[in-house]
């Protein structure tokens, strides 16, 4: 792969104006076109690990995000410039430092896009729901004719897609198509922007059939596969992952990893000592050597935290310490995955790296602090009983909801009658989003009975 396919700055719906006196790149011109949508500002109303939390201090899918976007900036800054100093790539530009940088500030921003409430587990929730009720779900195609099962009308990757329901996938139809402000390319991204959020460049037909990190989960819905095909010639990925995919990878583990424990602590579920103590249990287990060393400083630098917020006569030294401390360890991830990089770069580019499932921390000084933290933060956050009771009871709304939405959407716009509650739940749905369905609606070839048979 090479950067300046990579770096793209088309757009699906390509349209420059010559002599203009905007001055902005197009990677800024995306940056202004996320963060004054709806569809951005929607976020600040989920939460990121204590779902329906009223303090300010608790971290939203907005702040998240946000703090997604600053983290892959400074990534961006840090592997252009060790990039050029060392040398790495004869093709790599000064000017692509800039272009990196703005790039991953958006995809930052846009990386849960579209996730549902409740996160993974409202993931898990929808396809749940799909895997039971698809199978059995039945469509009347006309009066004469006996209901149908609706699988019949669809083909394998479509079923696929409703059993591997995914938010990375569902936030490159949000930005390409139900995104509908000005026609039906939504935000009308540029490519490089759209190629960097496809964390996993393939079909949910192709999902594990290999251990490769790509393969993990599907990138796009079938209904999107011209979309995907467009993207992947101008970039010249080749079924390859952007490379700038594993530097938004990083900077998403980086935010979130290191604000969990932040904001589990700050709501009580985990304490100063437990923290310590379970990074001490950590650091124990792990083998001598320099990682164990980074690991050790790491730890010690909250120890020293607390001493000079006791020093200072804190009135929640502890709190404080671990603030502190979040700070730091995103630093040392920073300088990890930026190494990370330029030393697998060449495989990086080619695309074989990620081939066993690694990542930007795998073999540096950071790799066990973020799987220690993530162990952490999932036992006295993620398995705690209001969390546990939240999504119990979210698992009944998804349930609620899928089953009225699905069935008045099922005859939508048919010759048949929908019931009072159908309407109303039609009502509900986005005129945006109603207006994409009549696009792509438009001229498409009526499945009969007969046709099935």
């Amino acid at each position: 792969m090479e950067w300046g396919q990579l770096l793209c700055d088309e757009r699906i719906r390509n349209f420059k104006k010559t002599g203009s006196s905007d001055l902005r790149s197009e990677y800024e011109k995306d940056y202004h076109r996320i963060i004054g949508s709806a569809s951005f500002r929607r976020l600040q109303d989920k939460t990121q690990v204590f779902p329906l939390d009223n303090s300010d201090f608790i971290r939203t899918r907005l702040t998240h995000s946000m703090e997604v976007s600053s983290f892959g900036k400074s990534l961006g800054q840090n592997i252009s410039q060790r990039i050029l100093k060392e040398k790495k790539d004869d093709g790599f530009l000064p000017e692509y430092q800039g272009y990196i940088c703005d790039i991953l500030q958006c995809a930052g921003l846009l990386h849960d896009i579209g996730n549902p409430p409740f996160g993974h587990f409202g993931e898990t929730a929808i396809r749940d729901w799909f895997r039971e009720n698809l199978p059995k779900k039945m469509i009347q195609l006309s009066e004469e004719k006996q209901p149908v099962p609706i699988s019949e009308l669809l083909n394998e990757q479509m079923k696929q897609d409703f059993y591997h329901f995914e938010g990375n996938t569902q936030a490159l139809r949000l930005v390409t198509k139900l995104h509908y402000l000005v026609d039906e390319n939504g935000m009308n991204l540029t490519k490089a922007l759209l190629g960097t959020i496809i964390k996993y460049p393939v079909s949910s037909l192709d999902i594990k059939k290999t251990p490769h990190i790509k393969n993990k989960k599907m990138g796009y819905y079938y209904a999107e596969r011209e979309i995907f095909k467009d993207i992947e010639e101008s970039l010249g990925t080749n079924g390859n992952r952007h490379p700038l995919a594993f530097v938004l990878e990083a900077a998403d583990d980086i935010a979130y990893k290191t604000a969990d424990i932040e904001d589990a602590v700050k709501k009580g579920c985990l304490t100063y000592e437990q923290l310590l103590e379970e990074l001490e249990l950590a650091e124990e287990k792990m083998p001598e050597g320099r990682h164990k060393e980074a690991f050790h400083k790491m730890v010690d630098g909250l120890r020293y935290r607390y001493k000079r917020a006791r020093e200072r006569g804190l009135q929640n030294a502890k709190n404080n310490a671990v603030q502190n401390w979040v700070v730091y360890v995103q630093g040392w991830m920073i300088n990890a995955a930026t190494d990370c990089f330029i030393w697998h770069y060449k495989e990086i580019m080619d695309g074989s790296y990620g081939a066993h499932g690694e990542d930007l921390f795998s073999g540096t000084d950071g790799e066990s602090m973020m799987e220690a933290l993530g162990d952490i933060a999932f036992r006295y956050a993620f398995q705690t009983k209001p969390i546990l009771k939240l999504e119990i009871a979210a698992q009944s709304i998804f349930n609620f909801l899928l089953d009225k939405f699905i069935d008045a959407a099922i005859y939508f716009d048919t010759s048949r009658k929908l019931t009072d509650v159908q309407k109303k739940m039609m009502a509900l749905v986005s005129d945006n989003y109603i207006a994409i369905y009549r696009h792509f609606a438009a001229g498409a070839e009526a499945v009969s009975y007969t046709h099935l048979r």
